[in-house]
């Protein structure tokens, strides 16, 4: 059944749920519910108990009109988007699917998960004027590309007598760094002139004083010479700009692939938070750096999750 239901494939996003991707089925509590009122009914027509029967009518009126109202909870429903920050292989992936909706009604208490008991934790999706977002934690287990699979979203609500649901299935596959090597060799020794500076504003030695800019943090004003100049200056320092750490595939040789891609992501995460600029030379690509932070961070972990795989 979740196999057949639409969508049969994945699609691009935005996605709308319309009145023919949305199932309305009677819960366990809605089965028993209608059973209850069939004998009411039952009993109604038996004794000739107008009261009786007029109750078991209402009742089936509001237990109709939930089964309306639960429908009503997803129609017009967008998923716009799904997005998740990259995380090594091995750890739990947060995908956070955001909703749009027209404001002309409340839309509270969704359930997001996979439609498959025990295979993902569900997550709560709250629209507030007519936007919101659920987030999902997804297991990983291996490095480049994640296909995430299809997703329901239901709801039970007014009354718990039916669930409603429809199925979004995102083309969007989100990233899986390798997971990086649990114990392995220290950082490699950088090369080049370990001598060079360059200019930084938390350096520790004084290079030279300039005119302030708007924007210059105060602490770096030089309070003595500017009241000499009769004009604000602002110390400038410097710092040793480091030795190059080369991080390259070709002097791993003899290791496995994978062994090589985990190492080479340990080595990237120690550059980085050693502050050392860093350059990856890997395989068919043109070398990635020298430099750091996490815009070159994420461009060698991406290079390296993408590697084929041995």
């Amino acid at each position: 059944m979740h196999a057949w239901t639409r969508p049969r494939q994945p699609e691009a996003l935005p996605a709308q749920f319309d009145r023919r991707r949305i199932y309305v089925l009677p819960t366990g509590f809605g089965a028993f519910y209608g059973t209850l009122l069939a004998a009411m009914i039952l009993g109604a027509l038996n004794y000739n108990n107008n009261p009786a029967f007029l109750l078991a009518l209402l009742l089936g009126g509001a237990g109709l009109a939930s089964l309306i109202a639960a429908q009503l909870q997803l129609a017009g429903l967008r998923i716009v988007a799904v997005d998740a920050e990259p995380v090594p292989a091995g750890s739990a992936i947060r995908v956070r699917v955001h909703a749009r909706a027209a404001p002309d009604r409340p839309r509270q208490g969704l359930q997001v998960d996979d439609g498959l008991d025990g295979e993902l934790e569900p997550a709560r999706l709250d629209l507030e004027q007519g936007a919101g977002e659920a987030e999902l934690r997804i297991a990983t287990h291996r490095r480049g590309w994640l296909d995430l699979p299809k997703l329901r979203v239901s709801t039970t609500r007014p009354l718990g007598l039916a669930r409603a649901w429809s199925h979004v299935w995102p083309e969007a596959p989100l990233l899986v760094y390798p997971a990086p090597e649990a114990h392995g060799p220290p950082l490699p020794v950088g090369g080049g002139d370990p001598t060079m500076t360059r200019l930084h504003p938390s350096g520790d030695d004084v290079h030279h004083l300039r005119t302030y800019r708007p924007g210059d943090a105060r602490r770096a004003i030089a309070w003595k010479h500017s009241a000499r100049r009769d004009t604000l200056l602002v110390r400038e320092y410097e710092q040793p700009l480091g030795a190059d750490v080369e991080l390259d595939w070709h002097r791993l040789h003899g290791l496995p692939q994978e062994v090589r891609i985990s190492r080479l992501a340990r080595w990237v995460d120690e550059a980085e938070r050693d502050g050392c600029r860093y350059r990856l030379t890997l395989p068919g690509h043109n070398a990635l750096g020298p430099g750091n932070g996490a815009a070159h961070r994420h461009a060698c972990l991406r290079a390296l999750a993408l590697m084929p795989h041995g």
